[in-house]
C-alpha cells in the first residue's frame, strides 16, 4: 500500500468536492441572472493499472465540468419593450466591442445612445437590414448580419413609390358625361367636368407632402377616364391644373365588367406616374368595382414618409423589427436571425453570459425566429436562470460532506506516515 498514494487520492477528492463547490457557488450567485445555464460538476474514476494481485495502487478522481445550456428557464414578463426572451430552441446572435460573434439568450437588451442595443453584458445585438428588401440568410454563416440601430431610420425621408384607392366604388348608375357639350377631366379646362374625385397624400425625395388630384369621369357604359394632377398647379383649388390644356401626371380608361361590376383593365400600362421632385409611382385600381351606388369610399393606401424622429421600437414574434415614428406609422427595420448548433451544451460560456461556437458544439444553423426548429421571440419578456436554489444548496451540503471525508482520509494518511517514521528512534 502506497501512503504517499493515499494522500494524493484525498487531495484529488477535495480538489473535486472543491469544484462542486465552485460550481454551485456560480450557480447560487446567478440565480437572478437572466439566461443564465446553470453548471454541474461530473466526477470520474482515475485508475492506473492495478493488477488483481499484490498491493493496491489508489488513483483518485477527476472532474468535468458541463452547462446546462439546452434547458430553458423560466419566461417571465417585464415592463420593458427591449427585453426579449426566446421561446424554444435558438440563441441571439450578438458581438462584443471588436466585432466578434456570440450566442446568447440573455435577452435584457437596452438602447444606447448610438441606437445599437446592448444587454447586461455588454454584447450588441445582431439581425439583417430591411432597407434593400427581404434578406436571404447563409444558413451556415453569421455573413450579412449587421448592429442592429433603432435610430437608423429616424429623419430619413422616403419617397412614394407605390399607391392603390383600395375598394372604391364607382356608381353604375352615373350619367355619361357628353364630350360634345362639356369637356372632360383629360383636356383640363375651366370648363371640365367629372363624375367623382378624390385625393392622395404622397412624399417627394425630400419628405415633402405632396397632393395628388384623381378624378373620374363615366365616358361610355362601364368605362371611366381616370386623371390624375398635381394639387399645387391648380387654379382655384381645381380645373384647370396649371396652364390648361396640359398634360395630367397620368390618363388612362378604365373598365368594368357589366355582369358584376368588377375592375376589367385598364389602359395605358403600366399605370404609373412621377411625383413631382419624386419618384415613380405605381398606382393600383384592381380593387375598384363600379355597382349600383353613390357611396364612393376610397380605402386609399401609399407608402413612404416625411422625416420624423423614431418613438419606440417594436419586435414581432417572428423577429422583425419596427421603427415606430411620431405619427404613429411603423416602418420593418430589421429581422432578427437565430442560431443553434447540433449540440448547445458543448458551447464554451465566455464572460458576459455568452456563448462561443467549439468543434465540440458543431457549426451554428442560421434561421428566422418562428420558423421551422427555432422558437418564437417575446418581448416584453425574460428568460430566467434554469438554476433550483434547493436543488443547489443540496449540491453544496454533499460537496462539503464529501470535503470533509476526503480531509479525514488524507489526514489519516500523515498519521500513518508519522507512525512510519516514529518507528525509527
Amino acid at each position: 500500500m502506497s501512503l504517499y498514494g493515499v494522500l494524493r487520492t484525498g487531495v484529488s477528492g477535495m480538489n473535486a468536492q472543491g469544484n462542486k463547490l465552485a460550481t454551485t457557488a456560480d450557480n447560487i450567485a446567478n440565480t437572478n441572472t437572466p439566461g443564465y445555464k446553470r453548471a454541474s460538476t461530473e466526477f470520474s474514476t482515475l485508475v492506473i493499472g492495478n493488477s488483481k494481485v499484490g498491493n493496491y495502487m489508489p488513483s483518485g478522481v477527476s472532474t468535468q465540468t458541463r452547462y446546462a445550456i439546452s434547458e430553458s428557464g423560466q419566461i417571465m414578463p417585464t415592463s420593458n419593450g427591449y427585453d426579449l426572451a426566446i421561446g424554444g430552441s435558438g440563441f441571439f446572435i450578438v458581438q462584443n466591442a471588436a466585432g466578434t460573434p456570440y450566442l446568447t439568450r440573455a435577452g435584457s437588451f437596452r438602447p444606447q445612445p448610438d441606437g445599437s442595443l446592448l444587454n447586461a453584458g455588454g454584447y450588441q445585438l445582431m439581425g439583417y437590414d430591411l432597407a434593400n428588401g427581404p434578406p436571404t440568410p447563409v444558413a451556415n454563416s453569421l455573413a450579412g448580419l449587421v448592429p442592429v440601430n433603432i435610430y437608423a431610420a429616424g429623419m430619413t425621408a422616403t419617397p412614394t413609390t407605390e399607391g392603390a384607392l383600395g375598394a372604391a366604388n364607382l356608381n353604375s348608375n352615373a350619367a355619361i358625361v357628353d364630350p360634345a357639350t362639356a369637356d372632360t377631366a383629360g383636356e383640363n379646362t375651366a370648363a371640365s367636368q367629372y363624375t367623382n374625385k378624390t385625393s392622395l397624400s404622397v412624399y417627394d425625395n425630400l419628405g415633402n407632402e405632396v397632393l395628388l388630384d384623381v378624378y373620374f369621369t363615366k365616358t361610355a357604359a362601364n368605362t371611366w377616364e381616370v386623371s390624375v394632377y398635381d394639387r399645387a398647379t391648380a387654379t382655384a383649388g381645381g380645373f384647370p391644373y396649371g396652364a390648361a390644356g396640359s398634360a395630367a401626371l397620368y390618363e388612362g380608361a378604365i373598365t368594368f365588367s357589366g355582369t358584376d361590376g368588377q375592375f376589367t383593365g385598364i389602359l395605358p400600362v403600366p399605370v404609373s406616374l412621377t411625383v413631382p421632385n419624386g419618384q415613380v409611382m405605381t398606382m393600383d385600381f384592381t380593387e375598384m368595382t363600379q355597382l349600383a351606388s353613390a357611396d364612393f369610399v376610397p380605402d386609399p393606401d401609399v407608402n413612404g414618409n416625411k422625416p420624423q424622429s423614431v418613438e419606440a421600437i417594436e419586435i414581432s414574434n417572428d423577429g422583425v423589427v419596427f421603427a415606430v415614428f411620431e405619427d404613429g406609422t411603423r416602418l420593418a427595420t430589421y429581422q432578427l436571425a437565430m442560431a443553434d448548433v447540433p449540440s448547445p451544451d458543448n458551447l464554451t460560456p465566455v464572460a458576459g453570459n455568452a456563448y462561443a461556437i467549439s468543434l465540440e458544439s458543431g457549426d451554428p444553423s442560421i434561421g428566422f425566429p418562428n420558423s421551422a426548429g427555432f422558437g418564437v421571440i417575446k418581448s416584453g419578456a425574460l428568460e430566467q436562470s434554469n438554476v433550483d436554489m434547493a436543488a443547489e444548496l443540496t449540491a453544496m451540503i454533499e460537496a462539503q460532506r464529501g470535503y470533509t471525508a476526503n480531509s479525514k482520509v488524507f489526514q489519516t494518511g500523515s498519521d500513518l506516515l508519522d507512525v512510519l517514521v516514529n518507528l525509527k528512534r
